[in-house]
């Protein structure tokens, strides 16, 4: 198909009638029969202190847990798209859950979802996340199926984050939305799947450790799961064009194609929005159309083909740091086996976790498959972190990674 200027794609607007009602929705707070409903949370642990009050409702109870854990200070550090590139204009995963957050509440919102269920799944749905983005997650996932066979993946191990390390008692239904969110599996409908237990949750999660290909088949339990989903999508692929522009990566948004989705970030958000409410609103479902589907479709093809498969700037230096995971995962490996307690993976991880976890002890942590323990550890790491701890610890090896600089252009 030829490519179609930008300026050529309109920015579409919500059918008239269906408009009118959705004003009428929030003129008098009503909301979807299908939102989720606070009274119905579900906890590991029904514990006084985490009942629902006015001024704490029972979602933003999960929000204000989520965002006081280490890891969610740590989106910061941590690559999106671009590794070793100093530039604040350039997005790093804390503004990408934010964005993630302000798409899924703006069509919550006109869905009459529960914006509050929406917002926690959000804030915590990459808290998992390994430094150097999907490269990194591939890299970890390597390093750990050679000495278990088992697989890691960002969102069960941010479930686990929430779940386990940092032990919070965070609802069923924020973590069942954190657990199936990825938004790479592009569908034109999603249904909700009906989990309700923890016990379904639990079976999850070790079916994705041990299958890698069972994520492919995450539903999330409540439509605002489902949301939230979508909207990882709608927030990555506009802004990380953006991103590629401002690196130099692409030349012209116009390189792209496109029929009615738009090739920028703002008609991006604002086309698959309109479209999802158009096609969802008194659903039970969260869909777009067909012809927002294939668009869609073709639209991440090129994100993978023009920007992913180069990682950003991490393309001239991926064998590098695939060789510096293999290394250092061997390393901490070793010095937790060893009982080194003068070791990084004792002083900077298994004594912080303990003392912030409020439940967690070392001794019943080290009980743990010690492979498991380093994955918690170089998951939870920032790029700037990584890469200080292997110069720390591997102080002669020689190896080049180019980083561009602030005046790499001057």
């Amino acid at each position: 198909m030829p490519t179609t200027p930008n300026a050529n794609i309109p920015y579409l607007t919500l059918d008239p009638q269906l408009e009118e009602q959705i004003a009428a929705d929030i003129r008098t707070n009503a909301m979807s029969a299908l939102a989720f409903k606070d009274e119905d949370i579900l906890r590991r642990e029904d514990l006084p202190n985490d009942r629902a009050t006015l001024a704490r409702p029972a979602f933003m109870r999960d929000v204000e847990k989520i965002v006081n854990v280490p890891a969610y200070n740590r989106y910061a550090g941590k690559t999106q798209v671009f590794s070793f590139v100093n530039n604040d204009d350039i997005t790093r995963r804390g503004l990408h859950v934010q964005l993630v957050n302000r798409v899924a509440k703006g069509i919550g919102r006109l869905l009459r979802l529960n914006t509050d269920l929406i917002e926690a799944i959000a804030l915590g749905h990459d808290v998992g996340h390994t430094p150097f983005g999907h490269a990194g997650e591939r890299f970890l996932s390597q390093c750990y199926h050679q000495h278990t066979g088992l697989y890691f993946n960002h969102n069960v191990h941010s479930v686990r984050v929430l779940d386990e390390l940092y032990p919070r008692n965070i609802s069923l239904q924020t973590l069942d939305g954190v657990l199936a969110h990825n938004g790479e599996f592009a569908c034109q409908t999603l249904s909700t799947s009906g989990a309700s237990t923890f016990a379904e949750l639990d079976a999850a999660v070790a079916g994705c450790t041990a299958d890698a290909s069972t994520i492919k088949q995450l539903r999330p339990a409540t439509l605002e799961g489902c949301v939230v989903r979508v909207s990882d999508m709608i927030a990555y692929i506009g802004k990380d064009r953006a991103d590629a522009l401002q690196m130099g990566v692409l030349d012209d948004i116009d390189v792209f194609e496109s029929t009615v989705l738009g090739k920028d970030n703002g008609r991006i958000i604002n086309n698959m929005t309109v479209d999802i409410v158009n096609n969802s609103y008194g659903k039970d479902t969260i869909s777009m159309s067909e012809e927002m589907f294939q668009d869609l479709k073709r639209a991440k093809r090129q994100n993978y083909h023009l920007i992913y498969e180069r990682e950003g700037m991490l393309e001239d230096a991926s064998n590098v740091v695939e060789h510096m995971f293999g290394r250092l995962y061997e390393r901490m490996l070793e010095d937790l086996r060893s009982g080194d307690e003068a070791s990084p993976i004792f002083t900077h991880h298994i004594q912080p976790l303990v003392n912030t976890s409020q439940t967690i002890t070392q001794e019943a942590y080290l009980e743990q498959d010690p492979n498991r323990i380093v994955v918690d550890h170089i998951a939870s790491m920032t790029d700037g972190y990584f890469t200080s701890i292997y110069e720390k610890l591997f102080p002669d090896e020689t190896y080049e990674i180019e980083k561009r600089g602030y005046f790499a252009n001057l």
